[in-house]
């Protein structure tokens, strides 16, 4: 093992022209964790992995991924990480055995036969071993995007949305074998827009216009926004919304299912803007802030890193 840290750079800076798409970002995973890569569309979280697999070039920054220099030796990181891609980029016309034995070639995989046996039973892919790749499911043609990044035994995973467009069963099973992994010593860093698959990292790191916003596990990320955040229930919600939005101290006034969420990160301020709302017909009660409540939140204040 090359340290604790898997992952452990510092001030990792993209720009693409004028526009700074990654800001000088700080991360540090540890080996066998799973950190959550969370932020919005366009945040530079793809454009970070890349920088980390060697993939793209980055324009500052240091530190070492798997103990080797994040700029001086891609190639070598190249070997020893698996990166799986937002959209399936394997070879539809050639069956599941056949991508997996084409991976395990270009990455000179010794016993490649019985290393590709072994990766279809791992991933419960034997049954279908001759299928086409192109008459996939989601959820299958994810099992095999995953059987292919293992199949060289890297040390790290950089998944990027691994389960856009899975359905909730599939995606249960996916999470049930990361954690396996992870348990066996695997390091994943893993993008998703999903609260819920956040919720089974073991850290997060929130981004939002490039900027690192927060970082840590789901109680440290929660407890450091300080949000107070009220639920309330009743009739015509909607329009209760619309009064509260914009209000001193009302900061978020969201539906969520039958209720509607309000919240604020000076509870004093909130207070006296729900106040004269506190009444029947609707019923408020202070809940727990979620996740969602706070990435909105982080947002909200995030800076939009695309020139004007």
């Amino acid at each position: 093992m090359d340290g604790e840290f898997a992952i452990d750079v510092a001030g990792m800076t993209k720009k693409f022209g004028d526009r700074v798409v990654v800001n000088a970002i700080d991360l540090r995973v540890r080996r066998g964790e799973i950190c959550g890569f969370l932020g919005p569309n366009g945040s530079g979280k793809t454009t970070f992995i890349r920088m980390l697999c060697g993939l793209l070039n980055a324009d500052g920054g240091s530190g070492t991924c798997l103990g080797m220099d994040v700029l001086k030796d891609s190639e070598r990181i190249k070997r020893r990480v698996g990166y799986m891609t937002q959209r399936f980029s394997f070879w539809e016309d050639l069956s599941i055995r056949e991508n997996l034995d084409f991976v395990a070639r270009m990455y000179s995989v010794p016993g490649r036969r019985a290393r590709v046996d072994a990766s279809l039973e791992r991933l419960g892919l034997a049954g279908r071993q001759k299928q086409l790749a192109g008459q996939l499911s989601g959820g299958w043609k994810q099992r095999l995007a995953l059987a292919a990044c293992l199949i060289h035994d890297p040390e790290l995973l950089l998944l990027d949305e691994p389960t856009a467009g899975v359905d909730p069963k599939a995606r249960r099973e996916f999470w049930e074998q990361i954690h396996q992994l992870a348990a066996e010593g695997l390091t994943f860093l893993i993008t998703t827009h999903y609260m819920d698959e956040a919720e089974r990292c073991h850290r997060l790191a929130y981004i939002a216009y490039g900027q690192l916003l927060t970082s840590g596990t789901v109680q440290e990320v929660v407890d450091g926004a300080a949000l107070t955040t009220f639920e309330v229930r009743g009739p015509d919600l909607p329009r209760l919304a619309g009064e509260l939005r914009g209000r001193d101290g009302v900061q978020q006034a969201v539906a969520f299912g039958n209720a509607l969420h309000v919240s604020g990160d000076d509870a004093a301020a909130l207070e006296r803007a729900i106040a004269p709302w506190r009444s029947k017909p609707h019923d408020w009660k202070q809940v727990r802030c979620g996740l969602e409540d706070v990435f909105i939140h982080l947002m909200d204040r995030a800076k939009d890193n695309f020139p004007q």
